[in-house]
């Protein structure tokens, strides 16, 4: 089970630019991701529609419209190997 998850849309910047961070970081920190399109959900575009992309580490909502790498870093822990 990936640790990070992302919550988005095709075509929405705002998910292409969470998404470019989410794998930079997890790459880095040696870890997986991996999205879930809210549109083929009726309950998923309800609950999140306004708030994409949603990140969510380790199962509980860590940020929603924008991915703060900084802070992603740290909920991840430290790079493995360091």
């Amino acid at each position: 089970m990936a640790r990070v998850l992302l919550y988005g849309k095709p075509g929405c910047h705002l998910c292409d630019d969470a998404r470019a961070v989410i794998a930079r970081v997890c790459a880095d920190v040696g870890t997986s991701y991996d999205e879930v399109d809210i549109t083929g959900d009726p309950a998923l575009m309800r609950q999140y529609g306004e708030q994409i992309p949603v990140t969510f580490v380790d199962g509980a909502q860590h940020d929603f419209w924008r991915v703060d790498e900084a802070r992603l870093r740290a909920a991840l822990g430290p790079v493995a190997g360091a």
